[in-house]
């Protein structure tokens, strides 16, 4: 199974990962690829607001991340992503506190794990990978540092959120 995930409906979830921090969409790409990596699943997170020039797909190892242009939802990227898997939606797994996204997901017979459950699930393989002997790390590929360092190139630095802007996640 595949996992379909809503990136800023899931950071808050997660102790230390807040949307206020300038970073947490890469921290949260970076629990992603340890989860990806110890349950060998595939994972593409969706997160939205994403400026003008800077919207699109990079891979990050096994986690394709999805910066989804102003005027679009992740949400609504989620369910064009289901509707564009047609039956093979039901191998997916999509992780998302939202309500309508839930509906949406179960109508095409994809599976549903809320966020709250899904960040204990990041927690706790965080503390399994602690308690034991982790293999070394290994060095990123060169294909690695370069997709990062694009990344980085192309990462404008965020604007803070203003305290009336309507959150992503319900």
């Amino acid at each position: 199974m595949a996992y379909l995930i809503d990136g800023h409906n899931l950071i808050p979830k997660i102790p230390g990962l807040s949307l206020q921090d300038l970073d947490d969409e890469e921290q949260l790409v970076g629990q992603l690829q340890q989860f990806s990596r110890l349950r060998r699943k595939q994972v593409e997170v969706y997160f939205d607001r994403a400026p003008v020039g800077f919207h699109g797909q990079r891979a990050f190892g096994q986690v394709k991340a999805h910066f989804v242009r102003q005027g679009i939802t992740a949400d609504q990227a989620i369910q064009a992503r289901l509707k564009q898997l047609g039956k093979a939606a039901k191998n997916y797994i999509v992780v998302s506190s939202d309500h309508q996204v839930q509906a949406f997901a179960r109508s095409v017979h994809a599976q549903v794990v809320p966020s709250e459950v899904f960040a204990r699930e990041l927690i706790s393989l965080a503390g399994e990978n602690r308690g034991s002997n982790p293999p070394p790390d290994q060095p990123l590929s060169e294909q690695e540092v370069a997709e990062w360092e694009e990344f980085f190139r192309q990462r404008p630095a965020k604007a803070p959120r203003s305290p009336g802007k309507k959150s992503s996640f319900t």
